[in-house]
C-alpha cells in the first residue's frame, strides 16, 4: 500500500510502518500544502492512506470521497514515545483501510 505520513507523524514511526511503500510529506516535497491541497494532492499521486496525527482533519476535511483512507493516531503527543505504543494497531488498520474511511487508532 502506498502511504503518505503527514508533518505530524515523526519520520522514525513512519519508517516502521513495514509492508508499505511509505513517503513523508516532506520527502514528497509537499511540507508547504495546506491540508485540503495536500489530500488532493495524496489523491493525484495514488496513494492509499494518509497517516495524520491531526484530530481534527476529519472535521475541516470532506474525507468520504477520497480515493485513499486516512489514519488517525490519537495519542497524549505526536513524540516517537507516545506513538510507539499505536504501531501494531496502525499496521492492523492500514491493512483493512478502505478509500473514504477514517480510522482512529487510540492508545
Amino acid at each position: 500500500m502506498r502511504v503518505l505520513a503527514d508533518e505530524s507523524v515523526p519520520r522514525r514511526f513512519a519508517r516502521l510502518l513495514s509492508g508499505h511503500e511509505v513517503l513523508t510529506v516532506q520527502e514528497a516535497g509537499w511540507a508547504s500544502l495546506s491540508n485540503g491541497a495536500l489530500l488532493r494532492a495524496a489523491a493525484a499521486a495514488g496513494y492509499e492512506a494518509f497517516v495524520t496525527v491531526d484530530q481534527n482533519i476529519e472535521f475541516q476535511q470532506n474525507l468520504k470521497n477520497t480515493p485513499h483512507g486516512v489514519l488517525i493516531l490519537v495519542a497524549r503527543s505526536n513524540r516517537f514515545e507516545d506513538l510507539k505504543p499505536l504501531l501494531a494497531p496502525a499496521l492492523l488498520a492500514l491493512a483493512k483501510l478502505l478509500p473514504g474511511s477514517v480510522v482512529r487508532v487510540v492508545a
